[in-house]
């Protein structure tokens, strides 16, 4: 009786995977958000995989997979979101800021660039370091 059932859930878990692999294969990729939807298609992957090792009479491997799984689809998402897409994530979009000219430690990049110019002209390799001193007023 349990190897009908071990059989079963293979059986399944080859379905889902056969399922999942022609979704994915059939993804265009100038699809919007393809990296997401593929990450999407991946979790009937992941699904096949734990009913395919509980078939096997692998429950804690499967346990563990089924915790780890979507902490790492996640993460992959998380990643992609923060670094690359920029059709859907308005905080990539280069926007240059304005700085306030009297504010002590921001300044303009123009303006950073014409006095790096600037003095490496006048320069010499052993005179590269600079000192400054910072002012602390107690009553602050």
């Amino acid at each position: 009786m349990i190897e009908y059932i071990q059989s079963a859930l293979l059986i399944i878990a080859a379905f889902l995977i056969i399922i999942s692999a022609i979704g994915l294969i059939s993804l265009s990729k100038d699809t919007k958000n393809a990296v997401y939807g593929r990450i999407h298609i991946v979790g009937l992957f992941d699904v096949a995989c734990i009913i395919a090792m509980i078939g096997l009479g692998q429950y804690l491997l499967a346990g563990v997979y089924f915790i780890l799984a979507p902490f790492s689809a996640h993460a992959i998402a998380n990643a992609y979101w923060k670094k690359e897409d920029r059709e859907n994530n308005a905080d990539l979009m280069t926007v240059e800021e304005e700085v306030d000219e009297n504010h002590p430690f921001l300044h303009p990049k123009e303006k950073m660039q014409a006095l790096e110019s600037e003095n490496s002209e006048k320069l010499k390799a052993d005179d590269r370091f600079s000192v400054t001193t910072i002012e602390i007023d107690e009553g602050e």
